[in-house]
């Protein structure tokens, strides 16, 4: 076993416990390279090694560098002499203070201009079909995959990129380039092609390089970071330099060597697949546990059978909620618990919700039409429902206030010259609204003239601010206290609770399950969807007795308080495997593991 397998095999523990944060969905990124740090950074290692001399052993019988770089030299005054190629003005050589490390006997630092053509151009007729590939073609593993159409030479040679069989075609955009994608393109038709101008490429001098070795370079991390550092131009739209790929320091082994470093890398990088697939397999697993015990809560259907299901899964807490995703997925189940009535007892002494409910009514000064929930809104909601709780909607449990809900259905109507760069009259967006939590850092103002004119969407503290415009999902969350003079914007609703009834259980009930739920059958639009005014004020909602409202906030919210605890433990943890796999890699490449 070589030194890199047992530095792969040795601390499986570390590259499969470190990792990445998902940003939206699940958890996990679903098995992709990407999710798991410590895969990435051995994939990462790997290559780094390789374009360093320590992947593979050397063999002195090999030619040396040197003498290949003179057969690239006598190739490449071939294709002058022959009219296929310019003369080109080659850079120097690579001086002492340019090497990035010291590499082994037998390897030369060169350049790509130097020992290959750069962007080169094809001749072809007109009438042959040939290859096209677009950026989202080419993927980023160390494959080499990419997909192709077929099309005219006539119709492409112009103001697209040329390359040919065997070339290499690394990105020069931001982000294509730092997430390394790049290819050797194989399996052309009629071995010529042509597609996106946001490629550089590199074509070896009559197989006097090993392809898939300058992929190896052109994909390690310190080619990736420095080539970072030279990118030119405004942001979204940076660009790698030519003259970079050009003259950045290119090691050079010897063609057997390359040979053998690409098998190499490519047995490596099979392991690291297999790793990250079992990994994966496990997650997924793991996931569908905790789902379904988690389904079996929502599902009890007495006291006795909901405890049961509960000791099952306490004991064995420490087990099954282990990942962020696995945490959030009990926070879910602990708000639908909360709005079923099942996370706290109930107590025969309280008001009742639907005495609660007639005394909301009776109290109204202004009012509305009494919205009455049918079998089309909520056909089986009566069933999870106990008996002291009663249904009712957003349009009944609203203050008496006529204006308790913002009057337009998307807010105050803003565009971004409205604003003001000096902090004046705050302006809610649906930046600031988060699943229970008011997201503070996204901050907008307009001036006290415009605040006038718009304060029928006036937002005062406490008040409820629910996203309009969803992706078949609710997100709601509170005004803080100390918001001031604001407003909300378009697409989000205000709602002021009825005094009769706590804000902070409304708040949960319109982030659980169940309110997403129907927001998921009664919304419109087709790439924007938004949940209208009509179907905003018809949100069903389980009413329980005042006193019980407040227990099920106090149980809530100190619920969430340990799932948050474990989270940061699990963060911590995380972060800690990401310094070990941090550490491993660099141990690793400046030889202290003696590879």
């Amino acid at each position: 076993m070589s030194a890199i397998q047992q530095l792969l095999t040795d601390h499986i523990d570390i590259w499969t416990a470190a990792e990445t944060e998902k940003k939206s969905g699940r958890g996990r990124a679903s098995g992709s390279a990407a999710s798991v740090y410590g895969i990435k950074k051995l994939r990462e290692l790997i290559l780094e090694l390789a374009v360093r001399g320590k992947l593979v052993p050397q063999d002195s019988s090999d030619e040396p560098a040197s003498e290949l770089i003179k057969r690239i030299q006598i190739e490449r005054s071939k294709l002058v002499a022959e009219g296929k190629i310019k003369k080109d003005k080659l850079l120097g050589a690579i001086s002492g203070t340019e090497k990035p490390f010291n590499l082994p006997l037998g390897w030369e630092w060169s350049t790509l201009s130097a020992v290959s053509l750069v962007n080169p151009r094809n001749s072809v007729e007109d009438d042959l079909l040939v290859s096209f590939v677009t950026m989202t073609m080419i993927e980023a593993k160390f494959n080499s995959h990419h997909d192709q159409e077929h099309r005219l030479w006539k119709e492409i040679k112009q103001g697209f990129t040329h390359f040919a069989e065997g070339d290499i075609g690394v990105a020069k955009i931001t982000p294509c380039f730092e997430n390394s994608k790049a290819c050797v393109f194989s399996g052309l038709l009629n071995k010529i092609g042509a597609g996106t101008t946001e490629l550089h490429v590199v074509r070896p001098i009559n197989s006097t390089l090993a392809p898939r070795y300058v992929l190896a370079y052109l994909k390690s991390p310190q080619f990736l970071v420095n080539g970072e550092r030279r990118m030119t131009g405004t942001a979204g739209q940076k660009r790698l330099p030519k003259e970079f790929l050009e003259s950045n320091p290119f090691p050079l082994p010897p063609l057997a060597e390359q040979h053998r470093i690409v098998a190499k890398v490519d047995e490596l990088m099979a392991l690291c697949d297999q790793l990250e697939t079992q990994h994966s397999n496990a997650a997924d697993a793991h996931e569908q546990l905790v789902s379904h015990l988690l389904g079996t809560l929502t599902q009890s259907q007495s006291a006795a059978d909901f405890n049961a299901n509960w000791q099952r899964i306490a004991t064995h807490f420490d087990t099954l909620f282990i990942t962020e995703a696995s945490i959030n997925a009990l926070k879910r189940t602990l708000l639908q618990l909360a709005v079923m009535g099942k996370l706290v007892a109930q107590d025969s002494r309280d008001e009742s919700g639907l005495e609660l409910s007639y005394r909301i009514q009776r109290s109204r000064i202004a009012k509305r039409k009494i919205v009455t929930l049918s079998e089309e809104i909520d056909p089986l909601r009566e069933d999870f429902l106990p008996n002291s709780w009663s249904w009712t909607s957003i349009d009944q449990i609203s203050a008496d206030d006529p204006s308790a809900i913002t009057d337009g259905p998307f807010g105050a109507n803003l565009k971004t010259e409205h604003y003001v760069d000096q902090p004046g009259y705050r302006v809610i967006r649906l930046q600031n609204i988060g699943h229970g939590e008011f997201r503070n850092e996204y901050q907008s103002y307009i001036d006290e003239a415009r605040f006038e004119k718009l304060a029928k969407h006036q937002v005062r503290g406490g008040d409820l601010i629910v996203a309009g415009l969803i992706d078949t999902s609710i997100r709601c969350c509170a005004a803080p206290n100390d918001i001031g003079h604001a407003i909300v914007k378009a697409d989000c609703y205000r709602l002021s609770v009825h005094p009769f009834v706590f804000p902070s259980y409304v708040l949960h009930y319109l982030n659980s399950v169940t309110a997403h739920e129907f927001a998921a059958v009664h919304h419109h639009g087709l790439t924007l969807t938004r949940i209208g005014l009509g179907n905003f004020r018809s949100i069903p909602i389980p009413l329980p007795p005042f006193a019980e409202q407040h227990r099920i906030v106090a149980k809530v919210d100190e619920l969430m308080g340990l799932c948050d605890q474990v989270r940061s433990r699990i963060t911590a943890a995380s972060q800690q495997q990401k310094k070990l796999a941090d550490v491993l890699v660099e141990h690793a490449v400046i030889g202290e593991m003696a590879l």
